[in-house]
C-alpha cells in the first residue's frame, strides 16, 4: 500500500474524507499538510470537521510517518480542513465538492459561479437559476469553492 491509500483508510477510521496531502514549504519549515472534509452533509451544506478529530487523527498519522517519513529530513505534520473556500485542483477536488457553488475560470477567461450538480468523466456539469452549464475538466485553468453569505 502507498502512503496516500494508508492515510486514506486512518482517515475513514475517523469518519472523514482525505481531501489531500501536499508538502509545503514556508519560510524554513517544511510541512506536511493532510486536508480531510466531512462527507456528510446538513441542510445542504457540508458538515464541518472538528478539532478534536483532527488531534485524532493527527496522533493515528503520527506513527504511519515514523515508518514511512513524507520527505527527507525535519518536517511539521498539519491536520485540518482546506475550509469553506477551497482551490480545486484535481479532478477528485470536484467530485467532493459536489453541490457547492464553485468559481472557476475556464477556456479564454470564460468565468462561471454556480452549483456544481455533476461529475461525469472529465465533464463538469453546473446549474445556475435554473440553467445547466457543461465545462470540461481540461479547460479549468482556476477553480475553487466559495460560500454565500
Amino acid at each position: 500500500m502507498s502512503l496516500q491509500s494508508d492515510i486514506d483508510s486512518l482517515t475513514k477510521s475517523v469518519g472523514l474524507e482525505l481531501y489531500d496531502t501536499m508538502i509545503v514549504n514556508e519560510g524554513e519549515e517544511t510541512i506536511y499538510r493532510v486536508s480531510v472534509i466531512s462527507p456528510d452533509f446538513e441542510d445542504g451544506k457540508r458538515k464541518g470537521v472538528s478539532l478534536d478529530t483532527c488531534v485524532e487523527l493527527t496522533h493515528l498519522i503520527s506513527p504511519l510517518l515514523d515508518v514511512t517519513p513524507p520527505v527527507s529530513g525535519d518536517y511539521r505534520l498539519e491536520v485540518g480542513s482546506p475550509g469553506i473556500e477551497r482551490k480545486l485542483i484535481t479532478l477528485d477536488h470536484f467530485k467532493k465538492s459536489l453541490e457547492e457553488n464553485v468559481s472557476v475560470v475556464y477556456g479564454e477567461k470564460e468565468k462561471l459561479k454556480a452549483k456544481l450538480i455533476q461529475v461525469d468523466g472529465k465533464k463538469l456539469t453546473f446549474e445556475k437559476e435554473g440553467e445547466t452549464y457543461e465545462v470540461n475538466f481540461d479547460d479549468v485553468k482556476k477553480a475553487k469553492t466559495y460560500f454565500e453569505w
